[in-house]
């Protein structure tokens, strides 16, 4: 039977080890790279507790964890916050149940309402899923042209407009422009922005395979930008903002051609548009680029809940919230939302 173990934050050895195995293990993803117990201990101050499985001298499972603590929406154990995928991964189902058998003891030693684990594929049938989240993934092929002539005509004509507008794109080595998009965006749907810090955070944790692409204006004003993961022959845009002349520009379709341009030309095979609320505007946007949705099985065990929990803006309940933080004034909505997002992980 293999042994259970944590990942100290200090253990460097160990942790060039755990990711070695997320690396070439095929299940793994970006998330479950060991610098986010940085991240997130680090900027949110999540406790983090990142389980592995050991069998002879080897790692054979890892199951990244952190202990998020709100006031308004109560205590759990997730893997992971902040993140579209996560759960165990394991070699077998040996380790994969030793794993999930520990993150349970941990869960109800915490005295968590409920402990996630956010899934690629179905692990616990009997225990109750959210089933509101999709993820868009679509092969990318040799060529640039190939991936344009792939994009369905409508979407393909807002890129081609874009092309035409004199749109660019630049790789950014700050978070300055990006960040001021991003929040603008998040404020005009009446959500909290993450703090800038955060941002700052993942660019020294992951280095070059955390990308800040830019869309700028024939003047120079920045219109769009997207960060993106790159984890083996993957591209991930991941948080994206635009300011209120994108649409109008194709901003945003340019954008998106251009990360998929550029992935192509660095040789990469997957383009993986991320996770999307079903029945939403970011849903049919990928769907009218081509991409297929694929389920994301949100796992829960419960303890002290007697449902899975609704804690976005799709939830009715919100809707007062959302139209009230709309009207706030930029900078106190930048100032307030990290206390609120920090647990909306």
């Amino acid at each position: 039977m293999p042994e259970i173990l944590r990942l100290a934050p200090d253990d460097a050895r160990t942790q060039a080890a755990w990711d070695e195995f997320v690396l070439r293990h095929p299940q793994a993803t970006f998330f479950h790279r060991a610098g986010w117990q940085r991240v997130l201990g680090t900027v949110f101050r999540h406790a983090p507790h990142y389980l592995y499985a050991r069998q002879g001298g080897r790692i054979t499972g890892v199951l990244p964890l952190a202990h998020v603590k709100s006031l308004l929406f109560g205590s759990a154990l997730t893997s992971l916050p902040f993140a579209v995928y996560g759960g165990v991964v394991a070699d077998d189902e040996a380790s994969t149940e030793a794993l999930l058998a520990e993150a349970e003891r941990l869960a109800a030693g915490l005295g968590v309402a409920h402990l996630e684990l956010r899934h690629l594929v179905r692990r616990r049938p009997a225990w109750p899923e959210q089933d509101l989240y999709v993820t868009f993934r679509k092969a990318l092929l040799p060529e640039p042209e190939q991936n344009l002539l792939a994009i369905p005509r409508k979407q393909r004509a807002m890129v081609r407009k874009g092309i035409q507008r004199g749109l660019k794109s630049e790789i950014d080595p700050q978070v300055d422009r990006f960040f001021a998009l991003y929040a603008d965006n998040v404020h005009r749907h009446g959500t909290p922005a993450l703090p800038r810090r955060y941002f700052q955070a993942l660019q020294r944790e992951f280095g070059a395979d955390c990308e800040l692409l830019t869309v700028t204006a024939p003047d120079g004003r920045a219109l769009s930008g997207v960060l993106s993961f790159y984890f083996r022959d993957e591209v991930l845009p991941y948080y994206a903002g635009d300011d209120l002349a994108a649409r109008e520009l194709a901003a945003n379709d340019f954008k998106y051609w251009e990360l998929m341009r550029r992935a192509c030309e660095r040789g990469l095979k997957t383009f993986d548009y991320g996770r999307s609320k079903q029945g939403t505007g970011s849903y049919a946007f990928k769907k009218n680029w081509g991409f297929e949705p694929t389920p994301l099985h949100y796992e829960y065990r419960l303890y002290k809940r007697d449902a899975v929990p609704q804690n976005n803006p799709a939830n009715a309940k919100y809707r007062l919230l959302i139209e009230t933080w709309r009207r706030l004034p930029i900078g106190v909505a930048n100032w307030l939302g990290p206390y609120v997002v920090r647990s909306l992980g």
